[in-house]
């Protein structure tokens, strides 16, 4: 896909954008769409859905503009038509104080989905930073995956990373727990 006339980044800002990047299903087909654009027969093959559902929720995301048709073709008298992403990454908003992170659950929801043999590398760890260093990780985690979407190549399979760092708030004590 030409990358000069696509944006970096698309903020999601209404309540149509944000149901629409809400829907696990909306994400895989903005997973295929990430790296070269589709026809809706290809958007359904490779997410696994019929042609209608995949035609309806490709025109959420149109509608929505977080995708765009990019190129058509005659093919025996019907139009194809290939949509890509229209910004090369999306932007969610915050989701605030005890609301569901949407990219969390997508990532939750991807991982469970993953191929059992497959390899993966999943980590959990439990830090005590100053502030200084919190940014300082946030920024290098940041800068990592940068690099490696960068390097990132439509004809390879894909790899997804995720990542959250957060400062958890206190949550409910149980009856064990030590007050």
């Amino acid at each position: 896909m030409p990358t000069d006339d696509v944006p970096e980044t698309f903020h999601v800002t209404t309540d149509e954008q944000l149901r629409a990047v809400s829907s696990l299903t909306r994400h895989r087909i903005m997973a295929v769409l990430r790296f070269e654009p589709a026809t809706i027969t290809q958007i359904a093959e490779r997410v696994g859905l019929a042609k209608g559902s995949s035609s309806y929720h490709v025109r959420l995301l149109e509608r929505a503009g977080l995708v765009r048709v990019v190129r058509t073709r005659k093919v025996r008298g019907v139009t194809e038509r290939y949509y890509a992403m229209a910004a090369r990454s999306v932007v969610l908003p915050d989701p605030g104080e005890g609301g569901p992170d949407v990219l969390m659950r997508h990532a939750v929801a991807d991982l469970e989905a993953a191929p059992a043999g497959g390899e993966r590398h999943v980590r959990m760890a439990h830090l005590r930073l100053t502030e200084g260093q919190f940014a300082e990780l946030g920024a290098r985690l940041e800068a990592l995956a940068e690099e490696f979407r960068e390097l990132s190549d439509p004809s390879l399979p894909d790899a997804s990373l995720v990542f959250a760092l957060f400062r958890p708030g206190p949550g409910p004590q149980g009856e064990g727990d030590v007050k």
